[in-house]
Formats: C-alpha cells, sequence, structure tokens
C-alpha cells in the first residue's frame, strides 16, 4: 500500500478543490425542493463546475459513471445516478459532489431534506452527520485508522443504526480514489497510523435498519436490502501537525468555526 503525503504546495491546492466542492454544495442547496428531477440537479451543478468554477466534475465519465454528480434518495444508500425522478415532499436526499481543479481533487456530500422531512429522515440524516464529525474528530498525528470507525460505528449503534461495510472512505489528491481505505467501522489503535500530509475523506453509510445493501442492475446505485432510510456526510480532511484541517467546509461552517 502506497500512502502519498501532500506537500504544502499539494495541500494549498486541496485547500483550492475542496472550497470549490462545498462552493458546488452551497450553491445547489436552494434547487433542492419538490418537483426538481434529480437530472435537473446535475445539469445546474455540472454547468456550475465547468461554467463557474472552470473545473472538472470528477465523477462524470469516472469508470463509466455517466454523471457529474451523485444524487441517492431515501433508501439509496450511494452513487445514485441522477435521472427523471422528481423529489417529494419528505424525501432526504444525499449529493455527492467532487471537483478536480489544478489536478487535484475535492470530495464532499451532504444530505438534504426535501420540503418538511420526516422525523425518521431527519433523524438518520443528523446521526450520520454527527458521526461524521465525531470520526473527523480522531484525525491527529499518531492516531490510527480504527480510532476513526470505531468512533462512527459506536456512535451509530448506540442510536439502533447500523453502518455499512461495504463502502468506505479513502485516500485522495491527484487521483480520486487512492489508499488508504478509511472503514466506518473498527478498533481503537488498530489500522494504519496517520501522518503529517495524509488526505481523505471520511464519509459514513448510516441506516436506519439492517446494515445489507444491495447493488442494483446499473452497476453503480446501491440500496439499503430492507429499503430502511440511509443518510451520508462526507468531508476531506488534511492530517496536520496539530490534528487536522476539513478541507471541504461549507459557508456556514466556516464562518462558525471562524467566530468560534
Amino acid at each position: 500500500m502506497t500512502i502519498s503525503i501532500k506537500s504544502p504546495e499539494d495541500q494549498s491546492r486541496m485547500r483550492v478543490a475542496g472550497r470549490l466542492t462545498a462552493d458546488v454544495l452551497d450553491m445547489i442547496g436552494e434547487y433542492v425542493r419538490p418537483g426538481i428531477t434529480t437530472a435537473e440537479l446535475d445539469r445546474i451543478c455540472h454547468d456550475y463546475i465547468v461554467n463557474e468554477q472552470q473545473a472538472i466534475p470528477a465523477p462524470l465519465d469516472y469508470r463509466g459513471f455517466p454523471k457529474s454528480i451523485c444524487t441517492s434518495v431515501n433508501h439509496v444508500v450511494c452513487h445514485g445516478i441522477p435521472g427523471d425522478r422528481s423529489l417529494r415532499h419528505g424525501d432526504i436526499v444525499n449529493i455527492d459532489v467532487t471537483v478536480i481543479k489544478d489536478d487535484f481533487h475535492g470530495d464532499s456530500s451532504r444530505m438534504f431534506g426535501v420540503g418538511k422531512p420526516t422525523v425518521s429522515g431527519q433523524r438518520i440524516s443528523q446521526i450520520a452527520y454527527d458521526a461524521m464529525l465525531l470520526g473527523i474528530e480522531q484525525v491527529k498525528p499518531g492516531g490510527h485508522l480504527g480510532d476513526i470507525g470505531h468512533s462512527i460505528q459506536t456512535y451509530a449503534e448506540a442510536h439502533k443504526c447500523s453502518i455499512v461495510r461495504e463502502y468506505c472512505g479513502h485516500g485522495i489528491g491527484r487521483v480520486f480514489h487512492e489508499d488508504p481505505q478509511v472503514l466506518h467501522y473498527g478498533r481503537p489503535g488498530t489500522g494504519i497510523e496517520l501522518r503529517e500530509g495524509m488526505t481523505f475523506t471520511i464519509e459514513p453509510m448510516i441506516n436506519n435498519g439492517k446494515r445489507n445493501v444491495r447493488l442494483l442492475p446499473d452497476g453503480w446505485t446501491v440500496i439499503t436490502k430492507d429499503r430502511s432510510l440511509s443518510a451520508q456526510w462526507e468531508h476531506t480532511v488534511l492530517v496536520t501537525a496539530n490534528g487536522h484541517e476539513v478541507l471541504t467546509l461549507g459557508k456556514q461552517d466556516r464562518e462558525t468555526r471562524n467566530q468560534g
């Protein structure tokens, strides 16, 4: 396993790619409303990335993926392909964006509620968000990947939810998916030791029901086998000398951190 350590120049470029990725998610939020199709959301994001940001949407044609973003609605766990499906009141949808700028990738996803989400939709989205943050808190030099996974797993299972194990976070930089794999379950003190300059995603997929999933015939879309709701949040994280830096914070989170 070869894990790339990002130089200060690489890190600067990663910050730019991460900020652009967050900007796309900030932009698209107002369009997530009842009646819009996921294909329209994809078109809006594609045009913004290409025309406004002068950047590249990484998912488009990646291993044959046909669209520029992933849209995963309700019981879709990940890799949902945008299409003619119209969003409805009460839906929850994960929008996953990856932007390439100056050869470096930024990767992030968020949950959005459509209209007024259901209580169960709000709950699973919040649990997934909180689990991601707890995982990010474990990132520091000398820590281990198992610390991240254990923190996420413990929190989710304490709330009677389950962790999807077939899909995980990943190293990222010049390459979309590189080493290491970042599992969202595990034991503390195990796995690869974290070093300054590593960059990877933390992106737990949390199910309201059982953890089992199924891949649809399109070869991409993953759903919960029991059709329970699933939620996911994702950030790209840099290991720094003293801890970590989240490279894909949206405007609201950046302002909150600055005020703190």
